[in-house]
């Protein structure tokens, strides 16, 4: 389980196919990585194969490249990092597992005031979990549901402290980005189903 809240950016430093998958060794300053370990990486819940200074191994099986932008990433990409919560760890941001919904589109970005907002378009089957106000992660990012503008489009308002320690200020319009919705929107969905079909 994680928060959404980034520990680290990584950098994809080489990316190969192993009998494990699509393997990613990623550049990342964390001390005490052991194998096994969970980190969700843009979001997505990846495995630590094989770690050392300054960097770990993980691998995307067939699975998991077809639900996420895993399969496009290539060496130089910025990732968003967040290892995974300890128990009495502080739950800053929101409950988020790591298991990616679906995937977005950036459509535009642009400067308002102070903020930096992102339009994205999201599934139907994302879009139908999300409520104004509400939670979403985006690459493994806990933010809240600034507007939803028009069917199908979510639409994030940035921070200047998300923008430095994240690479969501890196986004542009064709970009495609992991999407979670709120797993207690999940939950409540798929309990209130019966109820709404009957």
């Amino acid at each position: 389980m994680f928060t959404g809240l980034i520990t680290a950016i990584g950098r994809v430093r080489e990316v190969s196919v192993t009998d494990a998958g699509r393997t990613f060794v990623i550049e990342a300053p964390y001390d005490g990585l052991q194998e096994g370990e969970s980190i969700a990486c843009d979001g997505a819940c990846l495995t630590v194969r094989s770690h050392g200074p300054g960097w770990f191994s993980v691998a995307a099986v067939t699975t998991t490249l077809d639900r996420t932008t895993t399969g496009a990433w290539e060496a130089g990409r910025r990732v968003n990092l967040e290892r995974a919560l300890a128990v009495g760890d502080r739950l800053g941001g929101h409950i988020v597992q790591g298991h990616v919904d679906g995937v977005g589109t950036v459509r535009a970005t642009r400067a308002a005031g102070d903020a930096w907002l992102i339009d994205l378009e999201v599934p139907p089957a994302v879009a139908s979990l999300l409520v104004p106000l509400g939670s979403v992660a985006v690459d493994g990012v806990s933010l809240t549901v600034n507007a939803l503008p028009a069917v199908g489009i979510l639409q994030l308002s940035i921070i200047e402290h998300t923008m430095r320690h994240t690479t969501l200020g890196e986004r542009q319009p064709g970009d495609r980005v992991h999407l979670e919705a709120d797993i207690l929107a999940k939950y409540l969905q798929r309990l209130a189903a019966p109820l709404l079909t009957s």
